[in-house]
């Protein structure tokens, strides 16, 4: 099957400055990725070679199969969303999702049409005379987001889409976006520093770090099996520790050695003697009760107890200094207080072992 999209060792270089680094990466028909990364990381700069604003130092860009390097921006069959609207303040919602359209002169009665779908698609019904001014934030989103998908591009790119809008409305719109955009079936890349937003919205993540491709998987693989420390940390919240392989006990599981904490047993295929880095997600460690049992355990210290509502944030000190958290949902758990003495637990099929860098 022929990718809508396929980079291929794609360089980017500003003078001395290396934007991107042999950046590769496919997109299937009707996919959704979700392109992660800090601040100056380069996912913005490779959204830009694709649209055709940027040429690529060194590398090549596929769409439909065919090389976009001498195309356009316009020739390229993209739909564009970016954080900033860019709406015509003088036009009516109408005429803005219009625009494309009539700039690629689509008659006026399948012209009607398509502009008519797209706003029920978006549930903009009703405001078509509005201009943008009189919408909210939202709304003004909605109407971008539908003047990208009128013209029917095969390839969706959205910039930050979400991140003008404020967090609970950010909330409700990636569960419309991810509906709409199913809908379309165009092969879409969105870019964010949002991990939330990249998890909720994207098929698979590629997540970036000073111009290269750390990781990428679906949100779940990323997640639970981080290959590097940079993507453990940028992806949610953990508790670290270091410490040696001691032994093998089953194929692909072991016991490593931490330094005044002891042994912890994992999954991992590493050998003896490797220097490691355990990470630990705060939902998969446990406050044990008498009875309970989950595997590894660790006496810990309470430091603080934060209260989210649904949730409760406990941060732990364990033995060596080892800075620990945890997450408990509800009312799964008595509450604890700053200074308690605790047993925590965590499944060994939970930790992610990471080869400590030299």
């Amino acid at each position: 099957m022929t990718q809508t999209l396929a980079l291929t060792n794609i360089h980017k270089s500003f003078g001395a400055f290396k934007s991107v680094s042999d950046v590769s990466f496919t997109v299937a028909p009707g996919e959704i990725v979700s392109l992660l990364g800090p601040s100056g990381c380069g996912k913005t700069t490779t959204l830009r070679m694709i649209a055709g604003f940027e040429k690529p130092t060194t590398g090549d860009i596929m769409i439909a199969g065919q090389s976009a390097l001498g195309l356009e921006p316009h020739e390229r069959n993209i739909g564009l969303v970016f954080q900033h609207f860019a709406l015509f303040p003088h036009m009516t919602i109408q005429d803005n999702i219009a625009y494309g359209l009539k700039y690629r002169n689509v008659k006026s009665a399948e012209r009607a049409e398509r502009v008519a779908d797209a706003i029920a698609l978006v549930r903009l019904q009703g405001f078509e005379k509005r201009k943008p001014a009189q919408l909210s934030g939202g709304q003004q989103q909605r109407v971008a987001l539908a003047r990208a998908i009128v013209t029917r591009p095969s390839i969706m790119l959205l910039d930050e889409p979400l991140s003008a809008l404020d967090a609970k409305l950010r909330e409700t719109l990636q569960i419309e976006l991810r509906e709409i955009l199913r809908h379309v079936n165009s092969s879409t890349i969105i870019v964010t520093h949002d991990q939330e937003e990249a998890m909720s919205l994207g098929d698979r993540l590629i997540v970036m770090n000073k111009g290269r491709i750390e990781q990428e998987g679906t949100p779940q693989q990323v997640y639970r099996r981080p290959e590097t420390e940079f993507v453990a940390d940028f992806i949610g919240r953990a508790s670290w520790m270091a410490g040696v392989i001691a032994e093998p006990i089953a194929p692909g599981r072991a016991r490593i050695m931490v330094p005044e904490v002891g042994e912890i047993e994992a999954v991992t295929q590493l050998p003896k003697g490797a220097e490691v880095r355990l990470c630990i997600r705060p939902e998969h460690i446990s406050i044990l009760r008498d009875g309970d049992g989950a595997g590894n355990t660790v006496q810990a210290k309470v430091d603080n107890v934060l209260y989210l509502g649904a949730a409760v944030q406990v941060s732990l000190t364990g033995p060596g200094d080892t800075k620990l958290m945890l997450d408990v949902v509800g009312a799964d758990s008595d509450p604890v207080a700053v200074g308690d003495i605790v047993t925590i637990g965590f499944d060994p099929k939970n930790v992610s072992v990471l080869r400590r860098k030299s």
